[in-house]
This record gives C-alpha cells, sequence and structure tokens, in this order.
C-alpha cells in the first residue's frame, strides 16, 4: 500500500481500468478538490469478479497507463490487491482499514457503478466501512437515485456542499458530487479497439 501518514485523508479509487481513460482522471481530480484529500490511491484491480476477463488488459499494462495519466501528485497508483490475493472490495477494504488505522479513508466511486452495486459481495459491508463519495457521470444523474445503495442508505446521505467534512462522518455515509462529466467509457473504448481490429484481419 502507499505511504501514508496519521491524520491524513485519503481517497480510494478502485476499478480495473480496462483501459484507464481521461474520465477517471476527471473523477479523481474532482474527488481531490471537493473531498480536500491529501492523497487518492488510484487501485488497479486484478479483475472485476462480476465482468468478463476475455479482454482484460495485463495488470502492468493497466498500472503504466493509469500512471501516464494521473498526472497529479496527489495520486499513487498502486495495484496492492493483487499483491494480497485479494479480489473483493469488502475484503480490499477491511484490510485497508486493519492496516492504516490513524488514516481517514473515503471510498470514491462514479456513479456508474451505483446501479449494480447491490450485486458487490458483501456490499452492505462496503457501505459501512468508510464514507463513500458517488461522483457524477454521464446517463448516471438521475437513475442513481432509483438504486439499490441509494434506497437502502438514504438516510446516510449527506449534501454535496459538505463533501470536504465527509471524512468526518462515522460510516454509513455519502454523498453525490456533481461536477463536469466526461463520455469516455472503457468500455467503448475496447469495443472500439476490437472492432478496428477485426477491420483489419
Amino acid at each position: 500500500m502507499p505511504h501514508s501518514e496519521r491524520g491524513m485523508i485519503v481517497g480510494l479509487f478502485g476499478g480495473s481500468f480496462n483501459p484507464p481513460h481521461e474520465g477517471h482522471a476527471l473523477v479523481a481530480e474532482i474527488a481531490i478538490r471537493r473531498l480536500g484529500l491529501d492523497q487518492l490511491w488510484w487501485m488497479v484491480t486484478p479483475g472485476n469478479p462480476l465482468k468478463s476477463r476475455n479482454h482484460l488488459a495485463p495488470l502492468a499494462e493497466r498500472i503504466a497507463r493509469s500512471e501516464s495519466i494521473a498526472a497529479d501528485p496527489h495520486i499513487k497508483v498502486t495495484a496492492f490487491e493483487q499483491a494480497f490475493g485479494v479480489s473483493y472490495t469488502a475484503n480490499t477494504l477491511a484490510r485497508v482499514k486493519a492496516r492504516n488505522p490513524h488514516v481517514h479513508f473515503i471510498w470514491i466511486m462514479g456513479a456508474d457503478s451505483l446501479e449494480n452495486f447491490h450485486r458487490w459481495q458483501k456490499w452492505q459491508d462496503i457501505a459501512r466501512t468508510f464514507p463513500i463519495a458517488v461522483i457524477d457521470r454521464p446517463g448516471s444523474t438521475l437513475s442513481y437515485l432509483s438504486s439499490k445503495m441509494a434506497k437502502t442508505f438514504a438516510f446516510a446521505r449527506i449534501d454535496e456542499d459538505d463533501a470536504r467534512i465527509l471524512w468526518k462522518k462515522p460510516a454509513p455515509a455519502w454523498t453525490f458530487i456533481h461536477g463536469p462529466r466526461s463520455t469516455l467509457s472503457s468500455t467503448a473504448i475496447r469495443d472500439g479497439a476490437l472492432h478496428k481490429a477485426a477491420e483489419q484481419v
């Protein structure tokens, strides 16, 4: 895990980043600014258990590409989940919390992930481990309200104007942050690359 100091506010931004793109960098930038983060750990996962690995690029490649677009010095690109042999977010966060008891963590996710968040293993445990910041994504601004997570933890939502004190809130606590949105998506980039490769065959 990246080095952190006692009392730091650290964002945890995980994903397969297959491939990483400027949309991810925008989410990271918004999170750092709106949440007042000292660091953001850009966690490149071995793979998403809910997604096919048929077109999953090698981990080293995804790390290198993440480092190339994560220019902000607050961002620490890491793939420690591979070293620990964990692939489920709930297990990752439990380990992070145990090893860094004096750091204030916030789990960061794009609004497009909310639709299926209730399918994640121990998703309610995730919500009760660290505060969560949900960053707006195209097409997800309104649909997030109907997600099972938003309904289940409606009582724990705080106004985005209070985002900078989210770290002070005991979990469960979450906020939805509006802001600039990028239309880029890893799926669209992969599909475009596969289509182009097929045309060249």
